[in-house]
């Protein structure tokens, strides 16, 4: 199987599934005109993480790592009346990006960015009082993936889901001999889940229009 295969079995579900969306395909479009990297999550994707929010009857979102807020609005459109995405992004220029796609999605009051690097700005929503969040999701810098797994577990609950995206890596997370910073990340990350006694998870390989990867899934447990 090829990449264009996979991506016109994406298009075919898409279509007939997700949808065009005027809000969803502006952010891309503009995200795209910024210079931002193409790293958002595809569409089926980000439909899975809406309805994966969706069935944990989620009210709070942490989501570790904006880019241009693609699955920040999927995210968001999860949410009952007064539930609350609180998005963590590195980048102010990104940030940006995602604030006027947010804001044009009409979902400005529902969506919190914080702007910083995520190692600097968890702790300051644990000092807040933010937090127990019923969904985690971290797509951001690889390496990070155990220092955003530690905080992820003091801001949630026992129900509570966490997903981290892009896992998989085209396969070479298995190499445990990688110089790549950014599988070694994910290894330590996935041991240091599969050791976490209240957590319980598992990773799912995916192929598609954004090539050969993965996600991961942890139900808090206690």
């Amino acid at each position: 199987m090829t990449l264009a295969r996979w991506t016109e079995v994406d298009d075919y579900f898409n279509g007939l599934l997700v949808g065009p969306d005027e809000a969803l395909d502006a952010a891309v479009e503009a995200s795209d005109g910024a210079g931002l990297p193409a790293m958002q999550v595809a569409a089926n994707q980000g439909k899975l993480l809406n309805l994966l929010a969706r069935l944990q009857g989620a009210r709070t979102v942490l989501e570790i790592g904006t880019l241009g807020g693609y699955s920040t609005i999927w995210l968001a459109r999860a949410l009952p009346e007064g539930g609350k995405v609180v998005t963590l992004e590195a980048d102010p220029a990104y940030a940006e990006v995602a604030r006027a796609n947010i804001e044009r999605a009409g979902l400005a009051d529902v969506v919190e960015i914080r702007v910083g690097r995520a190692l600097d700005t968890l702790p300051e929503l644990a000092a807040e009082g933010y937090g127990p969040f019923d969904v985690v999701f971290i797509d951001a810098d690889k390496p990070s993936n155990p220092d955003y797994l530690a905080w992820s577990l003091k801001l949630t609950r026992p129900g509570s889901l966490i997903v981290a995206d892009n896992v998989v890596r085209d396969g070479e997370v298995v190499d445990g001999t990688s110089d790549d910073p950014k599988v070694q990340g994910v290894r330590r990350f996935t041991e240091l889940v599969a050791a976490e006694p209240t957590l319980t998870a598992t990773a799912l390989q995916t192929v598609g229009s954004k090539g050969y990867d993965g996600l991961m899934m942890a139900l808090v447990t206690g």
